[in-house]
């Protein structure tokens, strides 16, 4: 492993019983620092009211979080009414700040929500979760706290992929089924060797995909966001260009379930984060304008064309001119 990545992973690596609850609120009262967990939603009543409701508990009634706010992007099940009835305040993404316009996808609902939140630190957590814990928001936030040169924390764990609930056809894991923790299949297909080809800095990063992480909102509103699932590699490349690798830390949260995608679907996240490392590297070769991605699926008939987004908000502090 390159040394730079090696000897950033002592320094900037701890466990989320690093972070427990009392600790992380006697950091936040002596830093008087504002926390804001986001939640971005889509088509996910099946598991949000539960997330919602965990973190209600036992981070927003605690004192510990000042505000829980989900960004629902275009759902077409009850996603907003059932988070709203958990106890999170609900935006649709499309209505936050409708003369900038809307795009579709993940990063487009995390730019929206630095809009609508007062935070100085803002935790995201993916709406689909079925394994985790409070710990996610504690650990992530403690590092935060605890050291005003880190500025951006990402989450790792083992990812628990239940093969007998994958999608059909999606021809993931062992024959005949059951949890495993080889869930993140486009961070080690793709993400990881990514970074340790063309960033070997970057190698010790255990989760740069992670759906959990968080950053100072003085860092966010610098930062272009790709509007889909390249957000989490663009932030963590970004923050390292501009402000080093000691300016990232990472927590180790245990496992996490969720549901997952076909790998078909998850192609399209790949084409995306190729896009997305292309466009910071260096010596770019050069994405197309309109990038489409040709898959060959025998039982639609041949082949079909998806498009491969790549739009980008750019930094918020350049569009409000603040």
């Amino acid at each position: 492993m390159d040394p730079r990545a090696a000897g950033w992973f002592e320094r900037r690596t701890s466990t989320a019983g690093d972070w427990p609850l009392e600790r992380c609120l006697r950091l936040r009262d002596e830093t008087g620092t504002r926390v804001s967990v986001v939640v971005p939603a889509r088509d996910e009543a099946a598991t949000i009211g539960e997330v919602v409701g965990t973190l209600r508990r036992d981070v927003l009634d605690v004192g510990l979080v000042d505000e829980l706010v989900v960004i629902d992007s275009d759902s077409t099940d009850d996603t907003a009414a059932v988070a709203a009835a958990a106890g999170a305040v609900v935006h649709a993404s499309r209505d936050v700040a409708p003369e900038l316009g809307t795009l579709s996808g993940k990063g487009e609902a995390l730019w929206k929500s630095l809009l609508v939140t007062t935070g100085d630190v803002l935790v995201f957590v993916d709406a689909d979760l079925t394994e985790w814990g409070p710990h996610f928001v504690t650990g992530l936030i403690g590092p935060l706290l605890a050291d005003p040169g880190v500025r951006l924390v990402k989450g790792f764990y083992d990812r628990v992929l239940d093969d007998a609930a994958a999608p059909a056809g999606d021809g993931t894991g062992p024959a005949g089924g059951g949890p495993s923790t080889d869930g993140g299949r486009v961070t080690e297909l793709v993400a990881r060797p990514l970074l340790s080809l063309w960033w070997p800095h970057l190698a010790a990063v255990v989760q740069p995909l992670a759906g959990e992480w968080a950053v100072r909102r003085s860092l966010a509103v610098e930062l272009p966001f790709p509007a889909g699932y390249g957000v989490e590699l663009a932030t963590l490349i970004d923050t390292v260009d501009r402000y080093g690798l000691d300016a990232v830390a990472q927590v180790d949260l245990g496992s996490r379930g969720h549901r997952h995608q076909a790998v078909h679907d998850l192609a399209v996240m790949a084409g995306e984060l190729l896009a997305v490392a292309d466009t910071r590297y260096p010596t770019p070769r050069g994405v197309p304008a309109e990038p489409v991605l040709h898959q060959y699926r025998r039982a639609e008939g041949g082949w079909r064309a998806r498009p491969v987004p790549v739009a980008e908000r750019p930094a918020l502090r350049e569009v409000l001119g603040c």
